[in-house]
């Protein structure tokens, strides 16, 4: 069975080491001594950009065995899509997945930017299709839509974007959010490859657009039980069932102890925590609930084997992942698998020396790995 194996690039900025927070390296980070991309040399600025950085890690990446990167988008990072078209050149055949939020974006400019991509690169553009979390995040975009109605204009979105692909000239849509009057691509743009949609929401409404629309379902890493009834739901509310992707956070050392070691030494380094901003993402909500009534002491938050739900107060992000040896990391990968998980986007910090870790250790580990 072949797993797409896909790898983070950290567009906000990476840390040192988990327990080493703040941004060092990439990202909008400043000029700092003994920072990379952008540093400072000799009292001066070092001349790379975070760009570079992100370059490097795409290079490390491809050459670890992964067959593309999500650019994830947040307020505080560079666009995806400039990303994407900046980094292309880097690769001849690295897949580069652009996580994007349809509301922002009319239908029709994403069908000529999408295709554009799609003819330069030879066909290595992906969707990662996000519809909001909700909260103050979302009202820094000026989005005030409803959590239930951003899934419903996502469906609209994609049933347009659809439409005008193939729409030779010819497609008409007079919907709830878009219209369209003879909509389709120029002669010299079409015919390209529709992208995979990564679909991602664990909410109903999601759900059911995810259905419709999703090649594969991509989820944050839950408790293994969770998933399986996660995934169940969606085949049952899909007329075309798709695929499933998770993402997961990957600390994976040599041995057991040097791996919880990463952990505990950023544990120690940590403040009381402070109420977290979920905005209305059910996603988030659901991670919480899994470690609910944990004490504070780190190894409470391991709800299974190998499974650990604090990520998210080392570096921002989704809670769980996964942390143990190598042979532990890709044993609980295989399981998922077996779960029926088609694809992964891994990650770990700081991104580039653990894409390489992860490419050497724990990759050739894994069901039907050709390496």
């Amino acid at each position: 069975m072949s797993v797409d194996i896909y790898w983070r690039i950290a567009m906000e900025g990476d840390q040192k080491s988990l327990y080493e927070p703040g941004s060092t390296r990439g990202g909008f980070a400043p000029h700092l001594s003994g920072g990379v991309a952008p540093g400072r040399n000799r009292g001066a600025d070092d001349g790379f950009t975070h760009a570079d950085y992100m370059a490097e890690v795409v290079r490390a990446s491809e050459e670890s065995g992964f067959v593309g990167g999500l650019l994830p988008s947040f307020p505080h990072t560079d666009d995806p899509w400039a990303a994407a078209a900046t980094l292309a050149a880097e690769s001849r055949g690295y897949r580069f997945m652009v996580a994007f939020q349809p509301g922002f974006l009319h239908p029709v400019q994403a069908a000529r930017m999408s295709a554009t991509l799609q003819k330069a690169t030879g066909g290595r553009l992906v969707y990662n299709i996000i519809s909001g979390g909700g909260g103050p995040a979302q009202l820094w975009w000026g989005d005030t839509t409803g959590h239930d109605e951003r899934y419903a204009r996502t469906s609209e979105f994609l049933d347009v974007l659809k439409g005008v692909w193939t729409g030779d000239g010819l497609f008409q849509h007079d919907g709830r959010f878009y219209q369209v009057a003879d909509g389709g691509l120029p002669a010299a743009l079409a015919g390209q490859p529709f992208p995979e949609i990564f679909f991602s929401g664990s909410s109903p409404a999601a759900i059911e657009a995810a259905g419709r629309h999703a090649d594969y379902y991509l989820s944050w890493l839950e408790p293994f039980e969770a998933l399986a009834a996660k995934f169940a739901a969606v085949r049952e509310r899909s007329p075309k069932p798709p695929k499933f992707a998770v993402r997961i956070d990957i600390l994976a050392r040599e041995t057991e102890e040097e791996a919880w070691d990463v952990i505990r030494r950023g544990w120690a380094g940590l403040p009381e925590e402070a109420a977290g901003e979920g905005g209305d993402s059910v996603g988030w909500r659901r991670s919480q609930d899994f470690t609910a009534g944990a004490d504070g002491s780190y190894r409470a938050l391991e709800v299974a084997p190998n499974v650990w739900g604090g990520f998210h107060r080392l570096r921002p992000g989704p809670a769980f992942g996964l942390v143990g040896d190598y042979r532990q990391v890709a044993d609980r990968l295989n399981e998922l698998i077996s779960l029926g998980v088609d694809a992964f986007i891994l990650a770990g910090v700081p991104h580039l020396e653990e894409a390489r870790r992860v490419g050497r250790h724990v990759l050739p580990l894994l069901k039907g790995s050709p390496q």
